[in-house]
């Protein structure tokens, strides 16, 4: 006999299957419209509450280390207000040399950036952060990302297009910005402003204990 085939699987519970996130709560404790796009994308069910801390950045800190540290300000400060099974606190900072890079304010500070930005390598690190009510764990990501040289014709249209104006480092490789990009060493989705695969690696083990085989 042939063995039964198991019903399909909708994309949508995807996710919740491999992870075990049936009936579970989940706070996205973040604004961001691209995070939002990405978790959507691979199934995940979850409300947003954006979280109000200070994003300004303390001296000699280093760079992952602050965005490790913003990332868990933001998932403590919804924990502070909001009752849930799993909250995810997220930040994304752009590194050149040894500038961070964070949304610009006004087009002047975008234009800066992406001059900045032109013709050289720079840092994508995106701090994470998952919280349940028995466990914490926090990591950060890191992708490097190589500019073409642009032309004042090149930031000035892009400019003029409003995207860099919510984004770090003022651009969006999943946009216009395309373009503009010669290289990556790493996790495209952590440019976009969420590493999915690491996210993934950390949320199974949550609810879903990694099995090992047994030794016949």
């Amino acid at each position: 006999m042939r063995p039964q085939s198991k019903a399909s699987l909708a994309p949508s519970e995807f996710l919740t299957e491999l992870c075990n996130l049936r009936n579970k709560t989940i706070v996205l404790a973040s604004r961001s419209p691209r995070r939002k796009r990405l978790l959507e994308s691979v199934g995940l069910h979850f409300r947003v509450v954006p979280a109000q801390v200070s994003e300004a950045q303390p001296a000699a800190v280093e760079a992952s280390t602050y965005a490790r540290n913003l990332a868990r300000r933001k998932a403590h400060w919804v924990a502070d207000r909001t009752q849930a099974d799993l909250i995810i606190g997220a930040d994304t900072i752009v590194v050149v040399g040894e500038n961070v890079l964070e949304k610009p304010d006004n087009g002047e500070q975008a234009r800066a950036m992406l001059r900045t930005l032109s013709g050289r390598w720079h840092q994508v690190i995106t701090g994470l952060c998952l919280l349940t009510p028995e466990k914490e764990i926090v990591d950060s990501v890191t992708t490097r990302v190589r500019f073409a040289n642009l032309t004042d014709q090149e930031i000035e249209a892009y400019l003029r297009s409003g995207e860099p104006l919510d984004k770090a480092g003022a651009y969006g490789i999943q946009g216009l910005a395309a373009l503009f990009i010669q290289e990556i060493q790493g996790c495209y989705y952590n440019v976009v402003g969420f590493p999915l695969p690491r996210f993934y690696q950390h949320l199974k083990t949550l609810w879903h204990p990694i099995r090992t085989s047994r030794k016949h």
